[in-house]
């Protein structure tokens, strides 16, 4: 082994501890800038996942520089995901939905994978801890609506805690109607606490029929900015088949994701920093996250 691989695994191991000890500061939602890792999914223009692809057919941009593929996995590997459950008083009677989809969620983990589940309105509740059971805790089961919605101070905690797991890919899937009326954190520092965790987000919109136009614009383009920014998805219908395929979809692409590893140019100056990925193959999409925070604490 070289020194510039041995360098770039030495950073690889420093990061993995910076992550496993971040507590619930606001320093969660930055990144140590010495490795930045994309996870991301790869699918052809039917939107099934693309498996085979090589190190060499990927290209990695940060704030529009090419950098090069330090660290490349391409195999199915464990995840852990947190499941975030709205049971503020907006979500009413579409809280036995969203607790009916959190089971189908864990009904489909494989023997390897972990979960969690909480549950948020006024505030944030572990309802179920990481656990690799299908089953589901009692206590899953006496929850109810009420109380006010804190969505982002509920990503920003998760993602502290999926920061201290050991698996590669990491998501949160958060089944909410979108409006946040109570939160102490921004989207924005949510967010940001995902991008550090290396978490997708995964968006499903549980909003009313009968909630006003105006009001159910602005909760979906909450939700999808979370889901577009960190590279997931955001599912507008939350019932029936759209929501049992939605869930399958989410299980199936976090257990065949490409893990991209790269030293960058920049230097640790606290900014954002856009990346794009790109993939030599044609009439590929490619969705992982858009950027990140260079900590500039270290």
């Amino acid at each position: 082994m070289n020194v510039l691989a041995r360098g770039f695994f030495a950073a690889l191991f420093l990061l993995v501890l910076t992550l496993s000890s971040f507590g619930q500061s606001d320093e969660i939602y930055s990144v140590d800038s010495s490795i930045v890792i994309l996870n991301a999914v790869v699918a052809d223009s039917s939107g099934r996942h693309v498996a085979g692809l090589t190190q060499k057919q990927f290209r990695v941009f940060e704030d529009g520089t090419e950098q090069e593929v330090g660290y490349f996995a391409a195999e199915e590997t464990p995840f852990a995901a947190v499941i975030l459950l709205d049971t503020s008083g907006s979500m009413e009677e579409r809280v036995t939905l969203g607790r009916a989809a959190a089971i189908r969620f864990l009904d489909g983990l494989r023997g390897s994978d972990n979960a969690a589940v909480y549950a948020f309105n006024s505030k944030v509740t572990l309802v179920q801890p990481f656990s690799n059971s299908r089953d589901v805790v009692e206590k899953i089961f006496d929850l109810k609506s009420n109380g006010m919605t804190v969505l982002n101070d509920a990503i920003f905690e998760v993602a502290g805690e999926l920061g201290k797991r050991p698996e590669k890919r990491r998501a949160i899937i958060v089944l909410s109607d979108g409006e946040d009326t109570l939160s102490k954190k921004s989207d924005d520092k949510a967010l940001k606490a995902a991008l550090a965790a290396n978490a997708l987000i995964y968006t499903i919109d549980m909003s009313s029929a009968s909630t006003p136009a105006a009001q159910r614009s602005k909760s979906q383009s909450a939700l999808k900015k979370f889901a577009e920014k960190s590279g997931g998805t955001f599912v507008a219908t939350p019932g029936g088949a759209a929501m049992r395929d939605a869930f399958r979809n989410i299980v199936d692409e976090l257990g065949v994701q490409y893990t991209i590893g790269f030293q960058p140019n920049s230097k640790k100056d606290g900014k954002w920093h856009a990346l794009e990925l790109r993939v030599t193959r044609p009439n590929l999409t490619i969705r992982t996250r858009k950027g990140y925070i260079a900590d500039s604490s270290k």
